[in-house]
C-alpha cells in the first residue's frame, strides 16, 4: 500500500512541475510579446529586402522546375499504355453477333471481337492459327487435319474441345438452319478423332480450302439443345452472345425513336483469358448509326475513338488535325461486268473497245486517295499474276479503229450505230460518291469512242436485287478475292446458272477459261497453279468479260494516334481487328 509520506511527495512534485509550466508560458508570452508583435509594426521599413529574398526563392524554385522540364526528355520518354475505352462508331446496324449469320458491317465487327475462328488473318494479312495450333494435309490433299491449341476456354469457363468445332459446320451444313456459308460447306466431311483433333474431309482437292476456316466457332454447351430451325433467332446471339474472342458481350442499349435517330451501343469488356493475350484497352464500345450525318457529327464532337463505314473523309473533318484516315488496301477488285449475254455487250469486240477507251490513270487519279491499280482478274500480290497479260488500255486511236472495222458507225449526234441499233446500253452501280465520280468519268470517255452509257445509281438497299438477278447491261462493282487466287466464283461459266450463287456477273462463257480454273484450283504447288491459270488470264484478256480498275480501299478514321494499328492490307472490313488486343489509346510518361 502506499503510504501517506508517498502521497505528500507525489503532490509535491506535481505542484512544482505546475509552477514549472506556468514560468514557462509566460516567459513565451512575452519573448513573443518583445521579439515578434512589437517588431511587427517594423517590417514596412523592410519591404524592399523581405521582397527580393521572396523574389530570389520564387527565382530558386523555377528555375529547379525548368531545368526538371529541360532534362525530363533525356531520361523519360512518352509511351503508349494501357488502360481507356475505345469507342467506334460504324455505319449500318445490329442484328446478329453469331458469326454463323453476321454478315452486315456491324454484325460482323461484333463477331469479329467476341468469336474466335480456327485460323485468322494476321496485321500482314498472313493466315496464322487463331484457335487451331497447325494443320496437316495428306497426300490426295483432300483430308485437312486441324490440331487445336490445348487449355482454351469460352469466355463462361467451360472448356473448348473439337465437339465444338464439329458443332459449328454441322450447323453450317443443315439447311435449316438458314446460315449464308452453308453453300461452301455441302460436300465436306467433318469429324473429330479427339478432344484436340478435327479433320475435314473434301470430295475434291481445293486449295483454298484452308481460307475458309476463318469464320467464329460457337459453343456446343450453350447452343445444342436448340432446334436448328430456330438458330437465327435464339437470344443468344443479340442478348448475351459468348465466344472466345479478344472481348467479351457486357450490354447492348437501344436508343433513338425514329430509323434516322436509332443507335445501337454494344459495351464489350476484355476477356482476361484471351489466349493471345489479355486487351490493353479497359472496355470496347461499338456504336451503329444508321444515319452517315449522324456519324460524322459524333466523331465531330469528339464522341468517338475511330469511325468506320465511310467512302472518303468529310469536307467538316479535313481541317481537324486531330484526325488521322488510315487507308487499307483490300484484297478485292472493283470491276465494271459486261453482260456477255446482252444484245450490244456480246460482241466482243464492243467490249474490248470499251476497254481500250478507258483511261485507268484519269479513273483512278478522280478517286483522290491512294488506290493499286487492277489489270487482270487476279491481284497483283497473287499467285499466277502474270504483268505480260496484263489488260491494254488508254488507247483511244485503237478503239475507234475496232469500232469502225466491227461496222460501228457515227451518227450526226457522235453515238454509233450498226444495222439500225444505237450502240447505248445501261450501266448500273451503288449510289456513293466514289462510284458516282467513276460512272460519270467511264460515261465521258466511252463517249468520246461513239458509246452512249446510261447510268442508273441505286442505293445499297436496292443493289442487292439488281445483283441477285442481273438486272443490268453492265455494273460497277466490287468483288472480294482474298489472298488466295480462286477466281471460280466469279468467272466459271457454272456460275452464271440462276442454280449457283451467280456471282459471275459477266455470264462469262469459256470452256478454256473454265478448264484452266479447275486445274488451278485444285493445285496446291505455286509454281504449278501458276502455269495452270496461265490459259485462263489469256482468254479472259482476249474475251474482255470486264474492266478491271482498281483495288477499293478500307478508310478507317481516329481522333489521335491508335497504338499498334499498322494493317498492310485486309481481306474484309472486320479484319482491322487483326491485333486488336494490342490497341492502346492512353500515353504517359516513362522512365527510358
Amino acid at each position: 500500500m502506499i503510504n501517506r509520506i508517498t502521497k505528500l511527495r507525489w503532490r509535491r512534485r506535481y505542484r512544482r512541475s505546475r509552477q514549472s509550466v506556468e514560468d514557462i508560458s509566460q516567459q513565451a508570452e512575452r519573448h513573443l510579446e518583445r521579439h515578434f508583435f512589437r517588431r511587427l509594426s517594423r517590417l514596412w521599413q523592410v519591404r524592399r529586402f523581405i521582397t527580393a529574398w521572396v523574389l530570389l526563392l520564387v527565382l530558386l524554385i523555377g528555375g529547379v522546375l525548368l531545368q526538371v522540364s529541360r532534362l525530363s526528355p533525356y531520361y523519360q520518354k512518352l509511351k503508349a499504355v494501357p488502360g481507356g475505352t475505345y469507342t467506334e462508331g460504324i455505319l449500318g446496324s445490329f442484328t446478329n453477333a453469331n458469326p454463323l449469320y453476321a454478315t452486315g458491317t456491324v454484325d460482323a465487327a461484333v463477331a469479329k471481337l467476341v468469336f474466335s475462328g480456327l485460323f485468322t488473318f494476321n496485321s500482314k494479312n498472313q493466315l496464322v492459327g487463331d484457335l487451331a495450333q497447325k494443320y496437316d494435309l495428306d497426300e490426295h490433299e483432300t483430308l485437312y487435319t486441324v490440331h487445336l491449341r490445348h487449355g482454351l476456354t469460352w469466355q463462361d469457363g467451360v472448356p473448348i474441345t473439337s465437339a465444338d468445332v464439329v458443332y459449328t459446320y454441322q450447323v453450317i451444313q443443315n439447311p435449316d438452319a438458314q446460315s449464308p456459308l452453308q453453300r461452301d460447306w455441302q460436300s465436306v466431311t467433318v469429324k473429330a478423332p479427339d478432344a484436340y483433333t478435327v479433320t475435314f474431309e473434301l470430295s475434291n482437292p481445293l486449295s483454298s480450302f484452308i481460307y475458309s476456316l476463318t469464320n467464329g466457332i460457337v459453343p456446343k454447351h450453350l447452343l445444342s439443345g436448340r432446334p436448328i430451325a430456330q438458330l437465327r433467332s435464339v437470344p443468344f446471339n443479340s442478348a448475351h452472345p459468348i465466344g472466345s474472342g479478344p472481348f467479351q458481350w457486357q450490354t447492348i442499349e437501344v436508343v433513338g425513336n425514329t430509323p434516322e435517330t436509332r443507335e445501337e451501343r454494344i459495351g464489350l469488356v476484355p476477356f482476361k483469358q484471351y489466349h493471345g493475350g489479355a486487351p490493353k484497352l479497359s472496355g470496347f464500345i461499338i456504336r451503329s448509326f444508321h444515319d452517315e450525318k449522324r456519324l460524322i457529327d459524333s466523331f465531330d464532337h469528339q464522341e468517338l475513338n475511330g469511325v468506320a463505314g465511310l467512302t472518303s473523309v468529310p469536307d467538316a473533318l479535313k481541317s481537324d488535325k486531330a484526325i488521322k484516315d488510315y487507308n487499307i488496301p483490300l484484297t478485292s477488285a472493283v470491276f465494271v461486268f459486261f453482260k456477255t449475254s446482252q444484245t450490244i455487250l456480246q460482241d466482243t469486240n464492243v467490249r474490248k473497245a470499251l476497254v481500250l477507251a478507258t483511261k485507268t490513270s484519269d479513273v483512278i487519279n478522280s478517286l483522290g486517295y491512294p488506290v493499286i491499280a487492277v489489270r487482270e482478274p487476279l491481284l497483283n500480290s497473287q499467285i499466277g499474276f502474270d504483268k505480260t497479260l496484263m489488260q491494254p488500255t488508254q488507247n483511244v486511236a485503237a478503239a475507234n479503229k475496232m469500232l469502225d472495222d466491227d461496222g460501228w458507225k457515227r451518227t450526226g449526234n457522235g453515238v454509233r450505230k450498226k444495222n439500225g441499233q444505237l450502240l447505248t446500253f445501261h450501266l448500273y452501280s451503288q449510289n456513293s460518291s466514289e462510284y458516282t465520280a467513276v460512272t460519270q468519268l467511264l460515261q465521258k470517255q466511252w463517249r468520246e469512242v461513239g458509246v452512249d452509257v446510261q447510268v442508273f445509281l441505286q442505293p445499297s438497299t436496292d443493289i442487292q436485287s439488281v445483283l441477285q438477278f442481273h438486272n443490268y447491261d453492265a455494273l460497277l462493282y466490287g468483288v472480294a478475292i482474298g489472298t488466295d487466287p480462286d477466281v471460280f466464283a466469279y468467272w466459271h461459266s457454272s456460275q452464271a446458272d440462276p442454280r449457283a450463287a451467280r456471282l459471275n456477273f459477266s455470264e462469262y462463257r469459256s470452256a478454256a477459261a473454265d478448264k484452266s480454273l479447275e486445274a488451278g484450283r485444285t493445285r496446291s504447288d505455286a509454281t504449278i497453279r501458276a502455269i495452270k491459270y496461265k490459259a485462263f488470264l489469256e482468254n479472259w484478256r482476249n474475251d474482255a468479260p470486264a474492266l478491271a480498275l482498281y483495288q477499293p480501299r478500307f478508310l478507317y478514321l481516329t481522333r489521335g494516334q491508335l497504338f499498334n494499328f499498322n494493317m498492310s492490307s485486309m481481306n474484309s472490313d472486320s479484319d482491322r481487328y487483326a491485333n486488336v488486343q494490342n490497341w492502346m489509346i492512353k500515353q504517359a510518361k516513362t522512365d527510358q
